[in-house]
């Protein structure tokens, strides 16, 4: 078993439109239809011209992306919002641990970035591979996203320094 990490390619998008099409997946992403997702896909995959979106392969099948939403203000550039998405089958393999690293060297590396941040709903499971990896909290948004349930969901911030 092996996982690869690769600068991701424009006809990847459709694996990206997949996963957040899976409804186990969804529930962590603001978004609730369709073209909300294409929207979010088009988005996410024009980082790629910047060498910024990257996707994991196990065993040669596309498991994840990840990217770094790179600032255009010269004076913000030391810091950089990134999101991550991994297959829910492939997760407890090493995908989301890979692709979060090679997203901390590239962003050192390739772009200077100082520091990461992410934002996270409460409940959602992958916050603890991000305070495995050294994530901090340091905000909490209350109530900022509504369940079709009708319950709301706390958006937790959390940094690193590179």
């Amino acid at each position: 078993m092996s996982i690869k990490i690769l600068p991701s390619r424009e006809e990847e998008k459709k694996y990206l439109i997949e996963w957040l099409n899976d409804p186990e997946i969804l529930r962590w992403f603001p978004m609730c239809n369709s073209r909300e997702i294409e929207d979010a896909a088009n988005i996410w995959m024009s980082y790629i011209k910047q060498n910024a979106v990257i996707t994991a392969y196990y065993d040669d099948v596309p498991c994840g992306v990840a990217n770094l939403y790179l600032q255009p203000f010269p004076k913000l550039r030391h810091q950089c919002l990134f999101a991550i998405v991994v297959r829910k089958d492939y997760r407890g393999k090493g995908v989301g641990t890979a692709l979060i690293q090679e997203l901390q060297k590239k962003g050192k590396d390739e772009h200077g970035i100082e520091m990461l941040h992410l934002e996270v709903y409460e409940g959602n499971p992958a916050r603890r591979l991000y305070e495995r990896l050294g994530f901090i909290q340091y905000a909490v948004h209350k109530n900022f996203l509504k369940n079709p349930d009708g319950t709301y969901a706390n958006k937790v911030m959390m940094y690193q320094y590179l």
